[in-house]
């Protein structure tokens, strides 16, 4: 009776990693169908699909960034919208001010943002928990404040990207259009790959044990400092790149977009918190539901922040690990294995 009941289990052990496995599958081949759309859209879509597409994939750049600092790290920063306008500005005073080609500019502003990060982190890094929050979304109103002064820049109302700049992009509005799509998507890939790798790796796991108790991380010989200083540098480096690719595609740079905190970290937690902290995939739900959400209830005004808080706080309560989350948990299933399983030998049984 209990060889029966053993085979009997292992059987149904058997038939359920088998219907996971076809999920996964499936899932996947979603992906990638939607990857292949993505590649190809700008020989079957108009301009308003590219500039959509462009749009939702630096936010998926800001959302994964915020959130393996945050979800993998611990790190709860609600001010990283100063590496988005430091990202922003250091684009303008590139290719403006000093000839940089605006391609070449674009990884330059990712290196100016993560200079600026170095001093920054040497400072919150001092604070925790609450405290660090707010530092950063202090450190990010210090920079707004800077650049306002600086009047060579337009100051408050801030300054314009000069047509001669944006021609060196190509030689129709189409085909610099089509650069900038193609440009933001090989980002939002280039980062979630570049995360992907990272948690798989033995940083991946350090940083999970920071976050779930740096005590005991630091006690196994876990370098902390040395972990969290490359994670928030890493998300600043990004961040600045990301930045440079949004104002590249405003045309239009001022104090207050460059470091709108509703914009880029108001709008991010809420892409990840809906979607899923901590995994690679909820970023990328959250951030199709926004997206899907703002297209809705756009035109209704101030209507659409109070549903988008409205749904927010639904999702928290009914699934407190995000829509994918719940899927993640229910179906057992995950597109980006990144989380480390204990496997059991079956001898014996």
């Amino acid at each position: 009776m209990s060889f029966t009941n053993k085979n009997h289990n292992a059987e149904n052990l058997s038939s359920f990693e088998s219907e996971n496995s076809s999920l996964r599958k499936i899932f996947i081949v979603i992906f990638i169908l939607l990857l292949v759309m993505a590649v190809s859209l700008p020989w079957w879509g108009g301009r308003s699909d590219m500039r959509l597409v462009s749009e939702f994939c630096y936010y998926l750049v800001l959302a994964q960034l915020w959130n393996l600092i945050a979800g993998y790290g611990g790190l709860v920063s609600i001010g990283q919208h100063a590496f988005v306008g430091l990202g922003g500005y250091a684009f303008f005073i590139f290719t403006v001010y000093l000839g940089v080609h605006p391609l070449a500019a674009i990884l330059l502003s990712g290196v100016f943002a993560l200079i600026f990060a170095i001093p920054s982190a040497y400072l919150l890094f001092r604070l925790y928990g609450a405290y660090f929050a707010v530092g950063t979304w202090v450190l990010a109103e210090v920079y707004r404040l800077g650049f306002a002064q600086v009047t060579t820049m337009g100051g408050g109302s801030g300054m314009s990207l000069p047509i001669n700049i944006i021609k060196k992009l190509g030689d129709s509005k189409f085909d610099r259009e089509m650069l900038l799509y193609f440009i933001s998507l090989i980002l939002a890939l280039s980062v979630i790959a570049s995360i992907y790798f990272v948690l798989r790796s033995s940083w991946g796991l350090a940083l999970t044990a920071i976050r779930d108790s740096e005590t005991a991380a630091e006690s196994l010989g876990v370098k902390k400092r040395l972990i969290k200083y490359s994670v928030y540098l890493f998300a600043a480096f990004g961040a600045g790149m990301a930045g440079s690719i949004i104002y590249l595609n405003k045309l239009r740079i001022s104090p207050d977009s460059a470091f709108s905190v509703s914009d880029w970290t108001v709008n991010i937690i809420f892409i990840v918190v809906i979607g899923g902290l901590g995994t690679l995939e909820g970023p990328i739900i959250g951030a199709l539901i926004f997206f899907l959400l703002r297209e809705i209830l756009a035109d209704f005004g101030s209507i659409y922040m109070i549903f988008l808080g409205i749904v927010a706080v639904i999702v928290m309560l009914k699934f407190p690990k995000g829509i994918w989350g719940f899927i993640s948990s229910y179906f057992n299933i995950e597109i980006f294995p990144v989380r480390r399983k204990l496997l059991i030998s079956k001898k014996g049984t």
